[in-house]
Protein backbone atom coordinates (compact mmCIF):
# COMPACT_ATOMS: atom_id res chain seq x y z
CA UNK A 1 0.00 0.00 0.00
CA UNK A 2 2.88 2.41 0.83
CA UNK A 3 4.52 2.39 -2.28
CA UNK A 4 1.29 2.58 -4.42
CA UNK A 5 1.15 6.31 -2.53
CA UNK A 6 4.10 6.94 -3.46
CA UNK A 7 3.61 6.69 -6.72
CA UNK A 8 0.53 8.48 -6.67
CA UNK A 9 2.87 11.76 -7.45
CA UNK A 10 4.92 10.36 -10.10
CA UNK A 11 1.46 8.61 -11.69
CA UNK A 12 -0.36 12.42 -11.69
CA UNK A 13 2.69 14.25 -13.60
CA UNK A 14 2.96 11.29 -16.53
CA UNK A 15 -0.87 11.48 -16.62
CA UNK A 16 -0.30 15.38 -17.54
CA UNK A 17 2.70 15.28 -19.18
CA UNK A 18 0.85 12.84 -21.46
CA UNK A 19 -2.56 15.47 -22.04
CA UNK A 20 -2.42 17.61 -25.68
CA UNK A 21 -1.49 20.91 -24.15
CA UNK A 22 -4.34 23.08 -23.54
CA UNK A 23 -5.87 26.33 -21.54
CA UNK A 24 -8.20 25.18 -18.86
CA UNK A 25 -10.59 27.63 -16.74
CA UNK A 26 -10.35 27.20 -13.37
CA UNK A 27 -11.97 29.51 -10.53
CA UNK A 28 -11.55 32.04 -12.91
CA UNK A 29 -7.80 31.70 -13.79
CA UNK A 30 -6.64 30.21 -17.20
CA UNK A 31 -4.20 27.23 -16.83
CA UNK A 32 -2.19 25.57 -19.22
CA UNK A 33 -2.48 21.92 -19.09
CA UNK A 34 -0.49 19.26 -20.69
CA UNK A 35 3.45 18.99 -21.12
CA UNK A 36 6.50 18.86 -19.19
CA UNK A 37 5.78 22.25 -17.07
CA UNK A 38 2.54 21.56 -16.12
CA UNK A 39 3.46 17.85 -15.34
CA UNK A 40 6.22 19.31 -12.80
CA UNK A 41 3.53 21.76 -11.10
CA UNK A 42 1.34 18.80 -10.63
CA UNK A 43 4.37 16.89 -9.71
CA UNK A 44 4.87 19.34 -6.52
CA UNK A 45 1.12 20.19 -5.54
CA UNK A 46 0.66 16.04 -5.44
CA UNK A 47 3.44 15.20 -3.28
CA UNK A 48 3.17 18.14 -1.18
CA UNK A 49 -0.55 16.98 -0.60
CA UNK A 50 0.29 13.22 -0.39
CA UNK A 51 3.63 13.40 1.89
CA UNK A 52 1.26 16.19 4.11
CA UNK A 53 -1.14 13.99 4.65
CA UNK A 54 0.41 11.23 5.43
CA UNK A 55 2.60 13.36 7.80
CA UNK A 56 -0.40 14.30 9.65
CA UNK A 57 -1.73 10.95 9.65
CA UNK A 58 1.22 8.75 10.99
CA UNK A 59 3.11 12.21 12.70
CA UNK A 60 5.89 11.12 10.85
CA UNK A 61 7.59 10.37 7.10
CA UNK A 62 10.04 7.79 6.55
CA UNK A 63 13.51 9.18 5.92
CA UNK A 64 13.01 7.99 2.06
CA UNK A 65 9.90 9.84 2.11
CA UNK A 66 11.47 12.75 3.07
CA UNK A 67 14.35 12.61 0.56
CA UNK A 68 11.58 12.47 -2.32
CA UNK A 69 9.90 14.95 -1.14
CA UNK A 70 12.98 17.35 -1.09
CA UNK A 71 14.21 16.27 -4.13
CA UNK A 72 10.52 16.77 -5.49
CA UNK A 73 10.46 20.12 -4.34
CA UNK A 74 14.10 21.43 -5.02
CA UNK A 75 14.13 20.09 -8.72
CA UNK A 76 11.07 20.70 -9.78
CA UNK A 77 11.30 24.12 -8.54
CA UNK A 78 14.09 24.56 -10.51
CA UNK A 79 12.25 23.07 -13.93
CA UNK A 80 9.49 25.65 -12.93
CA UNK A 81 12.04 28.81 -12.15
CA UNK A 82 14.40 28.84 -15.01
CA UNK A 83 11.69 26.68 -17.90
CA UNK A 84 14.10 24.03 -18.26
CA UNK A 85 13.68 20.08 -18.01
CA UNK A 86 17.23 19.47 -17.35
CA UNK A 87 16.58 20.00 -13.53
CA UNK A 88 13.89 17.46 -13.57
CA UNK A 89 15.98 15.05 -15.37
CA UNK A 90 19.06 14.87 -13.22
CA UNK A 91 16.37 14.54 -9.90
CA UNK A 92 15.93 10.21 -10.60
CA UNK A 93 19.54 10.19 -10.52
CA UNK A 94 20.29 12.19 -7.86
CA UNK A 95 17.90 10.32 -5.74
CA UNK A 96 18.90 7.09 -6.48
CA UNK A 97 22.64 8.09 -5.45
CA UNK A 98 21.93 9.18 -2.78
CA UNK A 99 19.85 6.13 -1.26
CA UNK A 100 22.80 4.44 -2.91
CA UNK A 101 25.50 6.68 -0.05
CA UNK A 102 22.58 5.94 2.42
CA UNK A 103 22.76 2.05 1.99
CA UNK A 104 26.84 2.06 1.49
CA UNK A 105 27.01 4.20 4.32
CA UNK A 106 25.32 2.03 7.16
CA UNK A 107 28.00 -0.36 6.40
CA UNK A 108 30.56 2.00 8.13
CA UNK A 109 27.82 3.91 10.23
CA UNK A 110 25.37 2.20 13.10
CA UNK A 111 25.22 -1.18 13.92
CA UNK A 112 23.51 -2.40 11.60
CA UNK A 113 23.39 -2.04 7.70
CA UNK A 114 20.54 -0.38 6.40
CA UNK A 115 18.50 -3.13 4.56
CA UNK A 116 18.62 -5.11 8.29
CA UNK A 117 17.33 -2.21 10.18
CA UNK A 118 14.29 -1.95 7.66
CA UNK A 119 13.30 -5.36 6.92
CA UNK A 120 15.33 -6.88 10.17
CA UNK A 121 11.98 -6.74 12.13
CA UNK A 122 9.95 -9.01 9.83
CA UNK A 123 13.25 -12.14 9.69
CA UNK A 124 15.90 -12.98 11.23
CA UNK A 125 19.01 -14.11 8.47
CA UNK A 126 22.81 -14.40 9.21
CA UNK A 127 24.72 -11.04 9.30
CA UNK A 128 26.56 -12.26 6.31
CA UNK A 129 23.70 -12.20 3.89
CA UNK A 130 22.12 -8.94 5.36
CA UNK A 131 26.00 -7.21 4.37
CA UNK A 132 25.32 -9.03 1.22
CA UNK A 133 21.92 -7.65 0.70
CA UNK A 134 22.87 -3.99 1.93
CA UNK A 135 25.85 -3.93 -0.76
CA UNK A 136 22.76 -5.85 -3.66
CA UNK A 137 20.51 -2.40 -2.33
CA UNK A 138 23.95 -0.18 -3.19
CA UNK A 139 24.43 -1.63 -6.67
CA UNK A 140 20.51 -1.56 -7.51
CA UNK A 141 20.77 2.28 -7.15
CA UNK A 142 23.36 2.77 -8.33
CA UNK A 143 22.15 1.40 -11.70
CA UNK A 144 18.81 2.78 -11.72
CA UNK A 145 20.45 6.53 -11.17
CA UNK A 146 22.94 5.43 -14.07
CA UNK A 147 20.23 4.06 -15.84
CA UNK A 148 18.02 7.30 -15.62
CA UNK A 149 20.53 9.89 -16.61
CA UNK A 150 21.69 8.06 -19.98
CA UNK A 151 17.87 7.53 -20.89
CA UNK A 152 16.75 11.27 -20.02
CA UNK A 153 19.70 12.45 -21.87
CA UNK A 154 20.12 9.90 -24.62
CA UNK A 155 16.62 9.00 -25.16
CA UNK A 156 14.47 12.16 -24.72
CA UNK A 157 11.38 11.26 -26.53
CA UNK A 158 10.40 8.65 -23.74
CA UNK A 159 12.50 9.84 -20.57
CA UNK A 160 9.41 10.04 -18.86
CA UNK A 161 8.36 6.77 -19.77
CA UNK A 162 10.98 5.31 -18.97
CA UNK A 163 10.90 7.34 -15.21
CA UNK A 164 7.68 5.81 -14.31
CA UNK A 165 7.18 2.55 -15.70
CA UNK A 166 11.17 1.59 -15.98
CA UNK A 167 12.33 2.76 -12.73
CA UNK A 168 9.01 0.62 -11.82
CA UNK A 169 10.29 -2.47 -13.78
CA UNK A 170 13.48 -2.25 -12.50
CA UNK A 171 12.05 -2.15 -8.79
CA UNK A 172 9.92 -5.11 -9.16
CA UNK A 173 12.28 -7.06 -10.64
CA UNK A 174 15.24 -6.54 -8.39
CA UNK A 175 12.37 -7.24 -5.55
CA UNK A 176 11.75 -10.86 -7.64
CA UNK A 177 15.07 -11.37 -7.44
CA UNK A 178 15.69 -10.38 -3.69
CA UNK A 179 12.62 -12.71 -2.57
CA UNK A 180 14.32 -15.50 -4.53
CA UNK A 181 17.72 -14.80 -2.95
CA UNK A 182 16.00 -14.97 0.47
CA UNK A 183 14.02 -17.61 0.03
CA UNK A 184 17.21 -19.80 -0.48
CA UNK A 185 18.21 -18.25 2.75
CA UNK A 186 15.60 -18.00 5.14
CA UNK A 187 16.38 -21.81 6.41
CA UNK A 188 19.20 -20.40 7.74
CA UNK A 189 17.62 -18.98 10.19
CA UNK A 190 17.10 -21.70 12.90
CA UNK A 191 18.85 -20.83 16.36
CA UNK A 192 21.64 -23.30 15.82
CA UNK A 193 22.63 -21.71 12.38
CA UNK A 194 22.18 -18.27 13.20
CA UNK A 195 24.72 -18.71 15.88
CA UNK A 196 27.62 -19.53 13.63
Amino acid sequence: MKQFIDFIPLLLFFIVYKMEPRVVELAGHSLSVGGIFSATAVLIVASVAVYGTLFALQRKLEKGQWLTLIACLVFGSLTLAFHSETFLKWKAPVVNWLFAVAFAGSHFIGDKPLIQRVMGHAMELPQAIWNRLNVAWVAFFLFCGCANLFVAFTFQSIWVDFKVFGSLAMTVLFLIGQGLYLARHLHDTSPEKTKD
